[in-house]
């Protein structure tokens, strides 16, 4: 049998109370590393470690709220106490607050989503970053969204911050490519969780055969989209950096 492809690292994961973070956060604990699930749920990221751990893997939960940059700071150092450091992160913690037409929604409601998805991501970046320069190399991996590459009505928020976090992941690989520091996006495309319920209703609409939301969009489990997550966790120290990897249409 072929060792673990991820023995000996340790992996942070933002976000991983459930869905796409909860998959990741397992999948990596399977290849061998050892994993951090951070989220703002205290029962969520709990139960989570506590299937890895019941698997044999390693996990530690930790509490934090990726908008509170003292919290995101609190997250690493007890990654680092716990498993001594930091290899790779992935930037899963996100959400879609408002989902009203610009004149329409709250301006509140929009800033609050700003806030998850830019702001939240930038500190879980930010704050890694030492960590990842004492291991001598590292990854950063944004979860974005095809949004962030072309808006659509009514979700203003969600794209103009996923657009914000494909910018920042760019400008983010740049800087620290001198470092064996890669920084690159996954983006999932249509996936099956508690914040998409009415995926399947969207599918159902488009007259699509199962399990497509459109044809050729293919709609995906959580576990879907750990092969890419995997894959690109394993690429070389120096490979490439600045790229979006994704797992939906181009041309949707």
């Amino acid at each position: 049998m072929s060792a673990p492809r991820l023995a000996g690292k340790v992996a942070v994961i933002s976000g991983a109370g459930r869905g796409i973070g909860a998959a990741i956060a397992a999948a990596y604990a399977r290849e061998g590393a050892r994993v951090v699930c951070a989220a703002r749920s205290e029962d969520q990221i709990a139960a989570v470690a506590g299937r890895i751990r019941e698997q044999g893997g390693e996990a530690l939960a930790v509490v934090c709220d990726v908008t509170e940059l003292a919290a995101v700071r609190a997250m690493y150092e007890q990654a680092a106490e716990a498993f001594g450091g930091v290899d790779i992160v992935v930037v899963n913690a996100g959400g879609s607050i408002e989902r009203k037409r610009v004149d329409e929604g709250s301006a509140e409601r929009w800033i609050a989503t700003i806030d998850l998805n830019l702001n939240g991501a930038y500190f879980t970046m930010r704050e890694a970053i030492p960590h990842l320069k004492r291991r001598g190399a590292g990854k950063i991996i944004s979860v974005g969204s095809g949004m962030g590459h072309r808006g659509t009505a009514g979700n203003s928020a969600y794209a103009a911050s996923k657009a914000g976090l494909w910018s920042l992941t760019r400008v983010l690989a740049q800087e620290l490519v001198e470092f064996n520091i890669s920084v690159n996006e996954l983006i999932p495309g249509p996936v099956r969780t508690e914040l998409t319920r009415d995926i399947d209703a969207k599918a159902e609409q488009t007259g699509a055969p199962t399990p497509f939301l459109t044809k050729g969009e293919w709609v995906k489990t959580p576990e879907d989209v750990t092969g890419l997550a995997l894959f690109m966790a394993t690429l070389p120290d120096v490979g490439p950096t600045a790229q979006s990897f994704s797992l939906m249409r181009r041309d949707g």
